[in-house]
């Protein structure tokens, strides 16, 4: 499991056994969750303050852990909290200025789609490896997309349940 993105492989069951149908990259749960209490701030500028429990049963999440995520946000300067009877949390800057990137970084931390992109440490194969480079250069362009898309971005596509968005082409040479 890579760190901000987990990497599962889908299986299926077919009267040969088991099948691997295919691999995809997703967000873990906390960075969505994360997204979205910041969409819902973004949508919500009227009010000064949200609290965890407001954002979690808006979207039908569990608020504790939620409350785990924003103060997580909060630490790391995208939240402010505030005290108090009618406390909770507030964007710490416009919404057209946090962007995915950011938020995944501050939970899950740098993400990387393979280990061997991490940083100077190889693995056994890095002498032989021809798609160290290549895998890189796919993490630093999804990395450009998430950081390219802010929270504003998300509160203005608000869709109707079961409307398909259109996806966004992303170019990449390798």
């Amino acid at each position: 499991m890579g760190i901000g993105i987990e990497r599962r492989h889908n299986w299926s069951y077919t009267k040969y056994g088991l099948k691997k149908s295919h691999i995809m990259l997703k967000l873990t749960k906390k960075a969505d969750y994360g997204l979205m209490a910041l969409k819902y701030l973004a949508e919500h500028p009227e009010t000064v303050a949200l609290s965890a429990k407001d954002i979690a049963d808006a979207y039908g999440i569990p608020s504790q852990l939620l409350a785990k995520i924003l103060q997580q946000l909060t630490k790391s300067g995208l939240l402010k909290s505030h005290a108090g009877m009618n406390g909770g949390y507030a964007l710490s800057k416009p919404a057209s200025s946090i962007s995915a990137y950011e938020v995944i970084l501050a939970i899950d931390g740098p993400f990387f789609i393979t280990s061997c992109t991490k940083g100077a440490k190889g693995c056994d194969l890095t002498p032989s490896c021809t798609i160290k480079e290549p895998l890189a250069r796919v993490n630093e362009t999804i990395a450009g997309v998430l950081k390219s898309i802010s929270i504003q971005d998300l509160a203005e596509h608000d869709h109707p349940p079961g409307h398909v968005l259109e996806p966004k082409l992303v170019s990449l040479t390798i």
